[in-house]
């Protein structure tokens, strides 16, 4: 699919047809005096225009959803197990870890199915410099780093010196099977779906991973990959 920004003859014909949508969306404002209120919308149309006229599509076509949803003013306030709203920053942050710890830790498992399968050869071979770099390729940008807080556009133009160190890090992980404790960790931040933005039901926790993990994740995804047929069968399964 070809996506094409507004060319700079349409930029002007833009703005207008913005200054005049979207003005209502000032009236969920605070009561501010109108002057800072057409002073705020003339840097958000000035700045839409310079993403335009820069090819900038992800960040022109982001600010123009954030104007269609409107105002939406924050909410860091969450309830407890009775409803009553927590302010305390210690409070909310303990609400939240008792909440996905609840959800996501597992502390009863009932009685899986066994059964007989074909695994892959017995001599694995420790991961290429040329399967680390393939997967290095793989890392989706613009995606936010876990604990190690190095995004993937940094270590995907890190070059053959950053890709050689990450491939003797993974063939050390590879040869003694066990992962650094860092890559075991990751952040969680909710993310509100619907409802209540005070009820911590109604969020989704999105995992942050450390982007160096996810290198050796895409590589045994690639080498699973052929064997998944086999071992999953004709089933739909989802989460």
């Amino acid at each position: 699919m070809n996506v094409r920004a507004p060319t700079e003859v349409k930029i002007d014909d833009i703005k207008d047809r913005i200054y005049e949508e979207l003005e209502h969306v000032f009236d969920k404002f605070p009561k501010y005096p109108m002057k800072i209120k057409r002073e705020y919308l003339k840097d958000k149309i000035d700045e839409l225009a310079m993403n335009s006229k820069n090819k900038n599509i992800r960040d022109l076509y982001r600010g123009i959803n954030d104007f269609k949803r409107g105002y939406q003013p924050s909410c860091n306030l969450v309830k407890d197990e009775n409803g009553d709203l927590l302010a305390d920053s210690h409070n909310i942050l303990n609400r939240w870890r008792n909440y996905f710890s609840q959800l996501l830790n597992v502390h009863r498992v009932s009685a899986v199915r066994q059964t007989e399968i074909h695994t892959a050869e017995p001599l694995i071979p420790n991961p290429g410099p040329f399967e680390v770099k393939s997967a290095i390729a793989k890392l989706k940008w613009y995606k936010s780093p876990g604990r190690d807080q190095i995004p993937a556009e940094l270590i995907q133009a890190g070059g053959e010196i950053l890709h050689s160190k990450i491939h003797n890090l993974i063939t050390s992980i590879w040869h003694k099977e066990k992962l650094p404790d860092q890559w075991k960790e990751s952040i969680i931040v909710p993310v509100h779906k619907k409802g209540d933005k005070t009820d911590y039901s109604n969020y989704q926790g999105i995992s942050l991973l450390s982007t160096s993990y996810k290198i050796l994740s895409n590589i045994l995804l690639s080498r699973l990959s052929p064997y998944i047929d086999e071992i999953t069968g004709d089933h739909q399964c989802g989460f």
